[in-house]
């Protein structure tokens, strides 16, 4: 899956915020969704996108090594993670991150579900392997 945005069609609903952290921590909290949404005021409306683009930043900055590329995509290992924040600081788009309650860095995994969720299709698969539902 190729990620693409297409920030002009963003309202800031946060619906790919919220549904990302659904899937992978069953919590209703945007916080937790691996992908940003950015709001630009005082215009109203302007809004920006930031997701990880599998670079691999991350993997190179990680001193323990929990950080491993699989088919193209970059994973935590939570067993290894040590929570030291370092892949934190390497992350170029800002999107690995911290979280209380989360015992390990989150990043995205690349599954594509807030691509299917999203409903301004903001979001989109570049490899059309993902179909957003609200294309049906």
């Amino acid at each position: 899956m190729r990620f693409v945005t297409e920030e002009k069609r963003c309202s800031g609903c946060r619906t790919c915020q919220i549904f990302c952290a659904m899937v992978h921590f069953r919590k209703n909290n945007p916080k937790l969704g691996m992908l940003k949404i950015h709001g630009h005021f005082p215009e109203p409306g302007a809004y920006s996108i930031s997701h990880c683009t599998q670079c691999g930043l991350c993997a190179q900055a990680c001193p323990v090594g929990a950080i491993r590329e699989k088919d193209g995509v970059y994973l935590v290992d939570p067993d290894v993670c040590t929570k030291c924040g370092v892949c934190v600081g390497a992350c170029p788009y800002g999107v690995i991150f911290l979280h209380e309650e989360i015992p390990y860095a989150i990043k995205c995994d690349n599954c594509g579900e807030c691509i299917r969720i999203c409903p301004r299709v903001a979001l989109m698969d570049g490899e059309k392997e993902v179909e957003n539902y609200a294309r049906i």
